[in-house]
């Protein structure tokens, strides 16, 4: 977040971020965030990676509304998220995450991500608990698409 204070012009600031825990972090004003930048270069290879992930993940996100059902959706958010922040447990993978989350990431209403995740926790394919999500097999998820 704020790698746009890095470029020659200022910009309007377009996206936002949230935390989903208590977190702490450093703020830089403008004129500092381009020395540094201009000291180490890898700060500006590290904001242009960043924003590069970010424009793969709108073209998938893109792709994902025009050719994917919302089941599809909802499975590989899960499988993503179980993957990409999920802890390895002894039945899984578990990671932090309400319906509402799950619902916006995979574009569905919170309806259809409720009705979803039921239906795969009467399956046994994920457990919900409160604010935490159990994966128990992404192969398995994957197949019921």
């Amino acid at each position: 977040m704020g790698a746009s204070a890095l470029l020659s012009t200022p910009s309007p600031y377009l996206v936002c971020t949230e935390t989903l825990k208590d977190s702490s972090m450093l703020v830089w004003d403008r004129a500092t965030a381009r020395d540094l930048a201009a000291r180490y270069p890898r700060l500006l290879e590290n904001a242009c990676l960043i924003a590069s992930d970010y424009l793969v993940w709108y073209i998938a996100d893109h792709i994902a509304l025009i050719s994917q059902t919302a089941r599809q959706r909802m499975a590989r958010v899960l499988v993503c998220l179980a993957e990409s922040i999920g802890d390895k447990v002894a039945d899984g993978f578990e990671f932090d995450a309400k319906n509402e989350e799950l619902a916006s990431a995979a574009n569905v209403s919170p309806f259809t991500a409720s009705r979803l995740l039921s239906e795969w926790q009467a399956d046994q394919a994920v457990v919900r608990r409160r604010g935490k999500m159990l994966l128990r097999s992404p192969e398995r998820l994957l197949e019921t698409i």
